[in-house]
């Protein structure tokens, strides 16, 4: 459901677990280990998920002593598809201690009806400032938009440009998440490698023209957005190597199409206001999400 091509919503509690129980694996024994971790669409209370707070469970199953949250959609019943009572959104887990959270809210998409609008997700930038020996350090992450016709993916791309910008020049800050946007000279258009059985796409009469979620270029700007993160600050994996295969992020785990590619896209990124070395894409997290973990090294005196 959702960005695949099935129609299954609810798991079970012990597929949750299991899944949880892989990402604790993956983050302890395969990975890197990371001191601080930005995390997009975790459930702390939602149906979907058998009402798990994922958030607390990561927490007491890891390394990880502090956790912030800022929830991007909330609601007591979505009355489509299933879904029921859902909380979801952005989390930072930390070694060290969060000593302030901040919850960020972004624009809301002027593209939808308003009974759409209601009941839709909220997006929203986490900004924490953390303990971090001899330093004063921020995390930031962010999901932006994915399905705007409008010009929502820019607002929210410039105001998350805008708050790491404000952070003082003097203090070292970690920020990204999933931007929803692919880099600068990326191919824009995935609507083919995207498809479903019985969808119709880039023919004469098809309306909509582009699958939702598929077309980047909505507007003229859009394959510049990030641009500007790309200028001024640190990248975990440069722009170079950003349009590389081993680089994709992003899986519309779609087994009926023509692609032959797992991971078809990047979407995901991490910026910082000091070097950072090691940058890598966990593209073997395959079965974790439908996003590939980045990971990189900040190394400080």
């Amino acid at each position: 459901f959702g960005d695949s091509c099935g129609e299954r919503v609810i798991m079970s509690e012990d597929e949750v677990l299991e899944n949880l129980q892989a990402i604790v694996y993956f983050l302890d024994t395969v990975s890197v280990r990371p001191d601080i971790l930005l995390l997009q669409e975790v459930d702390v209370l939602s149906k979907r998920s058998a009402y798990i707070d994922q958030v607390r469970w990561l927490l007491d199953s890891t390394h990880f002593n502090y956790g912030a949250y800022g929830s991007m959609w909330q609601a007591q019943f979505i009355p489509s598809d299933g879904l029921g009572r859902v909380d979801a959104g952005n989390a930072i887990l930390s070694r060290w201690e969060i000593t302030d959270a901040e919850r960020i809210q972004l624009p809301l998409r002027t593209d939808q009806d308003g009974l759409t609008q209601y009941f839709y997700l909220r997006r929203n930038i986490l900004k924490t400032r953390i303990d971090v020996p001899n330093r004063d350090f921020y995390a930031v992450c962010t999901h932006t938009t994915a399905f705007a016709t409008d010009d929502t993916k820019q607002k929210h791309i410039e105001m998350f440009y805008e708050t790491i910008s404000s952070i003082d020049t003097n203090a070292v800050f970690i920020a990204g998440g999933d931007l929803n946007s692919v880099p600068p000279e990326a191919t824009t258009d995935y609507c083919m490698s995207d498809i479903c059985s019985g969808e119709s796409f880039h023919q004469a009469g098809d309306d909509p023209e582009h699958k939702e979620g598929s077309y980047f270029n909505n507007f003229i700007e859009e394959p510049l957005l990030l641009q500007s993160l790309y200028s001024e600050y640190y990248s975990a994996i440069e722009p170079g190597s950003a349009n590389s295969t081993s680089h994709f992020t992003h899986s519309p785990w779609n087994t009926e199409s023509n692609n032959t590619t797992y991971w078809d896209r990047k979407l995901d990124y991490m910026f910082s206001s000091n070097s950072l070395s090691g940058g890598m894409t966990h593209q073997s997290a395959n079965q974790l999400s439908d996003h590939a973990p980045v990971s990189a090294v900040l190394g400080l005196p």
